[in-house]
């Protein structure tokens, strides 16, 4: 179902944005798997770059305990920026063609500029999130162990530190669903039109606003998803993070119009 367009819309030109049902969240999977598989190998290149990604950042965790979990919510973050590639392997399948790795890359050069610049918005809440993870963690945890599995069951699981871990918790989700608002369907937008990213990004906020439960399911299974990959010693990235890509490709063409 459409929304009617307000006087915010017609001022910013925004597009339309239809209302969806709860389920289609797993709708957009169903659809992110028929494209994964009708340009395998080009998708789970990506995958395999998401994988290679995922360990560089477990080995400067190991190192850096307090920063693990940082780390780990900056791969997040930046997730619907790395997707680029995969969003543009959807558009050409939408359209007929199959795709080559190197037909993707074209989805970044489309629209170099606000791509680039909502790049540095991404990696701007990443830095931030990291800064304020570590000053946390110094704070009030001076005196952390020395690897990521002593600091997760001696502060993350220690009744003593619940307070502790619950407010950090609140903060990061808090800042998560800020993300998630902004980005949504913010980089698809700007694989497929020739728009600023800001006009992307309230795009995308409005299609949050119309849609909060479809898009916290959504947010719940790209969570989910993602960290199943992460346990799996992130062999699973290889094969969810083309899926999720691709299933935020037909989550945007869903939304809209």
């Amino acid at each position: 179902m459409k929304d009617t367009p307000t006087q915010l819309d017609q001022h910013f030109a925004l597009p339309e944005v239809r209302r969806v049902e709860l389920d289609r969240p797993l709708a957009w999977l169903r659809s992110g798997w028929r494209d994964m598989w009708a340009n395998p190998i080009a998708s789970l290149a990506y995958g395999l770059l998401f994988a290679i990604a995922g360990d560089i950042i477990l080995i400067f965790a190991w190192g850096n305990p307090y920063l693990s979990t940082a780390a780990v919510s900056g791969f997040f973050l930046v997730g619907p920026l790395l997707a680029g590639g995969l969003y543009e392997i959807s558009r050409r399948h939408a359209g007929g063609l199959h795709s080559t790795f190197f037909d993707s890359l074209a989805g970044w050069g489309r629209n170099g500029q606000s791509m680039a610049m909502f790049g540095l918005l991404l990696a701007l809440a990443s830095l931030i999130w990291e800064r304020t993870s570590a000053i946390f963690f110094a704070l009030f945890v001076p005196d952390l162990v020395p690897n990521f599995w002593s600091f997760a069951s001696g502060v993350l699981l220690n009744p003593d530190y619940l307070g502790l871990t619950l407010t950090w918790l609140v903060a990061g989700g808090i800042l998560a669903m800020l993300v998630l608002s902004v980005s949504a369907v913010s980089i698809p937008m700007l694989v497929d039109r020739q728009v600023d990213f800001v006009t992307a990004m309230m795009t995308s906020m409005r299609a949050v606003a119309l849609n909060p439960a479809p898009m916290l399911v959504w947010a719940a299974l790209v969570v989910a998803l993602t960290a199943l990959g992460f346990a799996t010693l992130l062999f699973g990235l290889i094969f969810l993070m083309p899926l999720l890509g691709h299933a935020s490709w037909h989550a945007y063409r869903d939304l809209v119009e």
